[in-house]
């Protein structure tokens, strides 16, 4: 699997988001898988909730998977094993959906693919804390980086 970069922001803080998020909206072709990659902390669900609407949806952590709007939203952190994504019946889920957002997803990306419908575009959004920035009232700034999925 290779990623080809699709578009950075540096320096993020928080009160960015909104305007990340209409960038992502134009940049991805939908419908698109979105794997988050970043450490726990990186904003992972923090950029899903901007994403989505703020206060429209929890982190998906105890029931895997949540569905809201257009947008299904997955956090695989306690998955161990692909059978555990294949048990999961992804497709029946993706009907009518444009974005498909999973936490904690690269480990499992190839099973991920496998799973998609053919029309999806897969992306990998890559969230960096900066260690280098200080804390304002809105904490570290944080490095985003869209990535395209393919196979070369």
């Amino acid at each position: 699997m290779n990623k080809k970069l699709v578009r950075e922001w540096k320096k993020v803080f928080r009160s960015d988001l909104p305007y990340i998020v209409y960038e992502m909206k134009d940049l991805a072709k939908v419908p698109a898988l979105i794997i988050l990659d970043g450490q726990l902390g990186a904003g992972k669900t923090t950029f899903t909730q901007f994403f989505i609407g703020e206060g429209e949806t929890l982190s998906p952590t105890y029931s895997i998977l949540t569905e809201t709007k257009s947008i299904i939203h997955a956090d695989f952190y306690r998955l161990e094993k692909n059978e555990e994504v294949l048990q999961l019946e992804i497709p029946l889920y993706l009907e009518d959906k444009q974005y498909f957002f999973v936490e904690w997803g690269m480990k499992f990306s190839n099973r991920l693919l496998r799973e998609l419908p053919e029309n999806w575009t897969p992306y990998v959004l890559e969230i960096k804390i900066n260690p280098n920035t200080t804390e304002g009232e809105e904490g570290p700034t944080r490095n985003f980086s869209l990535y395209s999925l393919h196979d070369d």
